[in-house]
């Protein structure tokens, strides 16, 4: 049960400082209590912690702009922040987290700000159909956080300059491109700002667990350990991981997300592996790539492989069901 609530906003725009603040926080939430952090990025293409930096972003225009690449410990897909965005995290112990009740908190802020908004999906939230909000989710042992989006004013022509957003995707989506799907929150609640947003989510958090939302005490958080979370984020194995001059790579999607296998065959046998997904259950792929590697390639031995790893992972067998399909509709990898 929550017994307390606090309120933690970031002070800068770097990217990478504010994700570690927002780790540092997951890993340090206490029992009975939940954290609402408040953060703004400036010009960055955040990932997902499955992606491929290579195929969801245009890295060198986004250099080249001035912007950041970031990468996020939660699943989903890649997302567009500029100060006309403001991010939100719940972190709660994970026994305590309550999907409904924390998008209640969302959902009751909006209409504070007179704006009648509605889930959808499977991780958004819309206005008029057009999305205002993505949402993803990171757990590990009993810590947890959800965080998403909360589109104010955002530079919605960026979004197509830096997003490479695959066809496969948007034809799920039904819309034609990334701008079509999204609308700002400010064409529907005129004069609306970060600053007013944060105070409505903080009235919205404070109604719907009848508590107090008190500013986080300065001395919770550690600034060197925090230093240390940052340059994990800023370096450039996290950021870009393996990129593997692959031989074979399968591709399919799913309505739960899109995942893209790189193989390197060498002496038909797996020399390296990765798996690249947008998937909301990041923690049930991560480590799949290497799950496969040293072994014969040959699909029947790689699917029962990867099915092994997700389901120590906990994935349903429903999802295990539908990535068997990989090894036959999203291309096949050749036995010789």
């Amino acid at each position: 049960m929550t017994r307390a609530l606090y309120l933690c906003t970031a002070s800068g725009t770097d990217p990478y400082q504010n994700l570690a603040v927002e780790e540092y926080l997951t890993f340090h939430t206490r029992p009975g209590e939940c954290i609402l952090y408040l953060w703004q990025n400036q010009r960055t293409v955040v990932i997902g912690r499955n992606q491929n930096a290579w195929a969801e972003c245009d890295l060198a225009r986004l250099a080249q702009e001035g912007g950041h690449l970031a990468r996020r410990l939660s699943g989903g897909g890649a997302v567009y922040h500029d100060l006309g965005n403001l991010n939100f995290t719940f972190c709660l112990p994970k026994a305590e987290a309550d999907l409904q009740r924390q998008l209640g908190v969302l959902l009751r802020a909006l209409a504070l700000a007179g704006i009648p908004a509605e889930k959808s999906g499977r991780n958004d939230l819309t206005v008029g159909g057009r999305k205002c909000s993505g949402n993803a989710f990171f757990s590990s042992g009993s810590y947890y956080y959800h965080h998403g989006t909360l589109m104010l004013q955002v530079e919605e022509e960026a979004l197509g300059r830096y997003l490479t957003v695959s066809p496969a995707k948007l034809a799920a989506k039904g819309v034609p491109s990334v701008r079509s799907r999204v609308t700002n929150l400010c064409s529907h609640a005129p004069g609306l700002t970060a600053q007013r947003m944060r105070e409505l989510l903080a009235q919205a958090a404070a109604e719907q667990y009848a508590l107090e939302a008190k500013p986080l005490p300065p001395d919770r958080l550690d600034e060197a350990e925090i230093g240390l979370l940052r340059k994990k984020y800023a370096s450039g194995q996290w950021l870009y991981g393996p990129h593997l001059p692959f031989t074979h790579r399968l591709e399919q999607r799913w309505p739960w997300g899109g995942v893209a296998l790189e193989l390197v065959v060498e002496h038909d046998l797996v020399q390296a592996a990765v798996l690249y997904t947008d998937a909301l259950q990041g923690d049930w792929f991560s480590g799949a790539g290497r799950a496969l590697e040293g072994l014969p390639c040959r699909p029947a031995l790689l699917a029962d492989a990867l099915d092994k790893h997700l389901a120590c992972r906990g994935a349903d067998q429903a999802l295990r069901g539908d990535l068997r399909q990989l090894w036959h509709g999203g291309g096949r990898v050749p036995t010789n």
